[in-house]
């Protein structure tokens, strides 16, 4: 049985920009879904097509067991929006903003008013909420938005890169509020830039690139993809570099995947950094092998200022999933994607998401204003 949130094979195109390419994803019900990928990759497009905003091309989705397609209105019924840009009106106050959105939720007036001090309290907005919006700051107006979004308790809510502009503790605060949201029992699909963010909230991780989905698992699944465990160690003098670099070679993982930008060993070997007189090396066996790590370097004389055991983070994961190395290799495989693209297809489509008008990204902003106030 599809889950709160079901995608089949959605299709977007935007002239001859392939926005989405055949979109598949399954969000079971009071869980979140972390969408990553890079600017131009799909993220905003999917949430646009599961929200109503956009009609896709080809494919199906049902949010809330409400088929997209056959019923709108019903889905938007039934779900929550936080956009990528704060759609609140400047010229009313941060109280009339939401009272205004409860109102049009069709909530009488005086739970109108109760609601909208409520969530003035939850979002630290009480100090301001008689002032215009226009005298906010980015980050009131990003919280504002997103309070506006919870004035009812929807079943499923989405949020495209809902804590872009709010400082660390903003941030932590709105972490807290999504927390209690899940555990009510809200499905959350979640778009964001900040991959500690999705580290610290999503049961699952879907990663999209070009349209497409290119992996997908819980955030141990994609980070042991990319390699498993890391043993750093930093000499004290630089002249025992090559005889540390000996002794973590006998315990070098080989097979494992290159560098991904954390500073790991490529193939199982040792990363050497001359700077910082720092040796990285691809491992596996956790806390019982960096004792036996830190005897053997012991025993042959070498003298550590730091020695620690990490795991690859969403960071690595990411720049594995999306960088520079994974264009290298699908060209080293015959030029062939996940998707089966030749590299000709593959470079087109990304010269063609960059080459996205801009006049559509406006159209599509003004599009979800007006959703907003409907």
């Amino acid at each position: 049985m599809p889950g709160a949130i079901y995608a089949e094979g959605l299709v977007k195109t935007f002239g001859d920009v392939r926005a989405l390419d055949g979109v598949d994803l399954d969000v079971p019900e009071g869980t979140v879904l972390g969408l990553l990928g890079p600017n131009g990759a799909g993220k905003t497009t999917t949430v646009r097509c599961l929200t109503t905003l956009l009609r896709p091309d080809r494919g199906r989705a049902v949010v809330a067991g409400i088929d997209v397609l056959e019923h709108p209105d019903a889905v938007r019924r039934s779900v929550g929006l936080s956009g990528q840009f704060a759609a609140v009106d400047e010229y009313l106050t941060g109280r009339e903003n939401l009272q205004m959105v409860a109102r049009l939720y069709q909530m009488r007036s005086r739970g109108a008013k109760a609601r909208a001090a409520e969530l003035l309290e939850q979002f630290h907005l009480a100090d301001a909420a008689d002032r215009p919006v226009k005298t906010y700051s980015g980050g009131m107006r990003r919280r504002l938005d997103l309070a506006a979004a919870l004035v009812v308790s929807p079943p499923v809510m989405f949020m495209d890169e809902p804590t872009t502009g709010l400082d660390p503790r903003n941030r932590q605060q709105l972490w807290d509020v999504i927390k209690q949201l899940v555990s009510g029992g809200t499905t959350l699909l979640l778009t964001t830039q900040y991959l500690e963010e999705a580290d610290h909230l999503a049961h699952d991780i879907a990663v999209v690139d070009h349209g497409r989905v290119i992996a997908r698992g819980t955030s141990d699944q994609l980070k042991a993809r990319t390699g498993g465990e890391r043993v750093e160690v930093v000499v004290h003098e630089r002249e025992h570099i090559p005889d540390a670099s000996a002794v973590l070679t006998r315990y070098a993982v080989r097979g494992v995947g290159g560098d991904s930008g954390g500073g790991g060993g490529g193939d199982g070997e040792v990363t050497v950094d001359e700077h910082t007189r720092k040796l990285t090396v691809p491992v596996t066996g956790g806390a019982k092998l960096l004792a036996e790590v830190i005897r053997d370097l012991d025993t042959r004389g070498i003298e550590i200022d730091d020695i620690g055991l990490r795991r690859p983070t969403l960071d690595d994961v990411f720049l594995s999933l999306t960088g520079h190395l994974a264009e290298v290799q699908e060209e080293e495989n015959g030029g062939t994607g996940s998707g089966g693209k030749g590299k000709g297809r593959r470079r087109e489509d990304r010269k063609r998401q960059k080459r996205q008008p801009e006049q559509q990204e406006q159209q599509d902003r003004r599009d979800e204003k007006k959703e907003a106030v409907q």
